[in-house]
Parts: C-alpha cells; sequence; structure tokens
C-alpha cells in the first residue's frame, strides 16, 4: 500500500503546485469535516490479538475553486484517518483531486475522482471505476480514489462516459489487531497480479445513461484489472494469510431503476469474464415509500432485494442466494434524523447478518452517525464465518466547517 499511497500524494503535491501557479487569483472555498469514531465489540474476539473497542480520528477537508465563467473548476478533497489499534486503518488517501472543463455538449475531467454507479441498497455490483476502501466500511460503502481521465458527450440521447484508467487501486484489508477481518488475515503487502504491469496496467470503461420517461437506465462495460481479488493461501512470519490476487476482467453490467408513484422498482446485473471464471450476478428489488404514516410526520421506507451469483457455492462473495428486506424511516424533522434496518438472510441455510444505520444533525455543524452490525446462526462454511464474534456498535461525531 505505500507504493499507492507515495504515487497519489506525489501527483497531489503536483498538483497544489500547479494550483497555486496557473490557477487565476479566485476566490477559493474550503469545507470539510474532522470526526471522532468509536466502536465497540459485544464479544471477545478467537484472536488475542484483537481488541474488543476502538477509537479513531478522521479528517476530510476540501477546496473548490472554479474561474473561465464557471466552465473549469479543481476540486481538492484528502482524507485521513488515525487508528487506535489498527496500523492498516491508520492511512491517508486523495479522494478526489480533479480538473472539470464543461463545453456546451461534453465535460472533460482529469486526475483522482470518486463516482458512484447503481441503484440497489444492499450491494452495487455494476459500481467497478473505484477500489473499495473496507477498512473505512466493512460495508464496502466507502471508495478510494481513482485515477482517470474522463469524456462524458451529453447529448438528447443520453450521456456516453469514456474513461481511461492508467493505475489500479489495491483493496485496503483490517490488519492483524483490526476486527471483521478474514481468518487467516489479508495480507496487502503481499499482492500478485495476473498482468506483468501489475497496478500499472491501463484499464478502460465506458457508460451509456439516460432517462426516458419513469425510467432510468445504465449500460457500461469494462476492461482491465478487478477491483474484487481472488485469494490464494501464503505464508507470512511463519504464520498462514491469504494473498490477494488481481485478474484481468471484462465486465458488463446493466442498472435500472424505475420511479412508479410511491414504488422505486430496481435491478442491478453483470456478466464477468476472466482467465479462470465466467459468472453471472444480480441483485433485484424494490422500495415502497409510505408518506406521512399513522398521519405523521414521518416516512416509512418498505425495502425488499434478492441478490443472485451463478457461482452458487464457489462465489467469493455471501450474496449468491439470498435476501435483503429493511426500512428506512425518515423523520422529517429539523435535524434530518434518519434511520436504516436491514436483514440479510441465506437461502441456504448459512446465516442472517442485521445492519443498523441512523443519522441526526445537532445544530448547524454536527453530526451524529450510529451504526451496528450483528451476525446469527452462522455454519462453518459460512464466507463470513470469521465474523461471527463481531457484532459490534459504532458512534461517530462529525464537525464540518
Amino acid at each position: 500500500m505505500t507504493r499507492q499511497r507515495t504515487f497519489l500524494l506525489r501527483r497531489a503535491a503536483l498538483w497544489l503546485l500547479l494550483s497555486a501557479t496557473v490557477l487565476p487569483a479566485q476566490a477559493v472555498e474550503w469545507r470539510g469535516y474532522i470526526a471522532t469514531e468509536g466502536r465497540y465489540f459485544f464479544d471477545r474476539s478467537s484472536d488475542t490479538r484483537q481488541h474488543d473497542g476502538n477509537l479513531s480520528y478522521s479528517v476530510s477537508p476540501e477546496m473548490y475553486v472554479e474561474w473561465d465563467a464557471g466552465r473549469q473548476s479543481f476540486l481538492f478533497t484528502p482524507f485521513a484517518r488515525l487508528d487506535q489499534n489498527d496500523e492498516a486503518r491508520t492511512h491517508a488517501d486523495i479522494r478526489e483531486l480533479t480538473w472539470l472543463y464543461i463545453a456546451d455538449e461534453w465535460e472533460l475531467r482529469a486526475g483522482v475522482r470518486q463516482l458512484f454507479w447503481g441503484v440497489t441498497e444492499s450491494q452495487h455490483l455494476v459500481d467497478i471505476i473505484n477500489q473499495t476502501d473496507l477498512v473505512e466500511d466493512p460495508d464496502g460503502e466507502a471508495k478510494l480514489g481513482q485515477p482517470m481521465v474522463n469524456l462524458a458527450l451529453i447529448r438528447e440521447w443520453g450521456t456516453l462516459d469514456f474513461f481511461v484508467l492508467p493505475y489500479a487501486r489495491e483493496r485496503t484489508y483490517p490488519g492483524v489487531e483490526g476486527r471483521l477481518r478474514t481468518q487467516p488475515y489479508i495480507d496487502t503487502d503481499q499482492p500478485r497480479y495476473e498482468s506483468d504491469k501489475k497496478e500499472k496496467h491501463v484499464d478502460y470503461a465506458v457508460r451509456w445513461a439516460h432517462s426516458v420517461d419513469v425510467f432510468d437506465v445504465g449500460i457500461s462495460h469494462f476492461y482491465g484489472t478487478s477491483r474484487d481479488p481472488l485469494f490464494e493461501l501464503g505464508q507470512r512470519n511463519g504464520e498462514p494469510v491469504l494473498l490477494p490476487f488481481y485478474e484481468i476482467i471484462h465486465q458488463s453490467g446493466l442498472d435500472l431503476q424505475a420511479t412508479l408513484d410511491a414504488w422505486l422498482w430496481k435491478l442491478e446485473a453483470i456478466h464477468r469474464s476472466s482467465a479462470t471464471q465466467r459468472y453471472s450476478a444480480a441483485t433485484a428489488g424494490f422500495e415502497y415509500t409510505l408518506y406521512g404514516v399513522f398521519d405523521s410526520v414521518f416516512d416509512v421506507g418498505l425495502l425488499y432485494e434478492y441478490l443472485y451469483d451463478s457461482r452458487a457455492d464457489e462465489a467469493l462473495t455471501p450474496f449468491a442466494d439470498d435476501s435483503m428486506v429493511g426500512t428506512r424511516i425518515a423523520f422529517n424533522d429539523e435535524a434530518s434524523t434518519e434511520l436504516l434496518v436491514g436483514l440479510f438472510v441465506d437461502h441456504a441455510g448459512e446465516g442472517m447478518a442485521l445492519n443498523i444505520e441512523a443519522s441526526r444533525r445537532v445544530g448547524e455543524r454536527w453530526k451524529l452517525n450510529i451504526r451496528g452490525r450483528g451476525y446469527f446462526d452462522l455454519p462453518p462454511q459460512s464466507l463470513v464465518y470469521g465474523f461471527r464474534k463481531d457484532d459490534y456498535l459504532q458512534a461517530e461525531v462529525q464537525y464540518f466547517f
């Protein structure tokens, strides 16, 4: 991971130098947040190197400037976290370092970016551009910045995006002392690549997106280094470890959402092929919102999604034949209080997982985020069996400036 950080930090310094000497004298907007996070695990881990509680601190400032009558802009968003116990979670990243030029029918972006593809709640199959920052969020929602050049053609028949991705990021994983990790743990210091160019293999992607009546549709194709590694068994200091192996893949994707009054119908589907495997996967479901339930100000969303993977028992994901049922509650108060609860049920009898997320603004600059996760009835053959003692509750306090 060190060489990736060095790569990005050097380019950050270069962009900042260029911005100081090339950008016109414009008012620079600064914003961002600092945060304190605490996690408590209800059970002791079977690995004595892991801890029951953990504190960490994060900061993410943002610099934005635009010029040329708004046609050009520059965005810089670094991120850093200091963790009490896990050295792998003490890390820094450049989330955004992007120059944007806007023309009448096209846009050009260059630098480091974060972007999101997809519509479903439980997992994001088509979202392949950015690498997952798994030490930040065990749900896979946090992403690392991705170096790229992106040309978007904006037409009446939709937006066509072309991407050149000159550098692949390695996925982050908790370290030896971190929780929510596999046993044996994943050794990120010994990555393997199918390509001789390793992380410097140039990847490509294209996506068409358009809105037609009640439908929002996206069709994409990606060629390059997989963001989801396979694993090989290795050793580190005589201890067995898992070594990530990054294949070269082709992935075609479809994301579709239909908005019909209080209903949102959602679908994400992919087909992926590589030298070792060929498979399809899909997530489909709905969200139905009850507005002003029981004559209150609350809006309650009812969610259901089915998760499928054609590899079945050979899939390196726990979501090969699962359902997610949940609810989203918007309290519609001045503090923007929200609650999301989701229960994942494996149809093959390999356990359940409960996920809880809640947030509430406190005053004008503060925000409280609560997260919790629990695992139930996990058999030894389950891919998440190593998490059976990792039920936790997390609280984060953010201050925005």
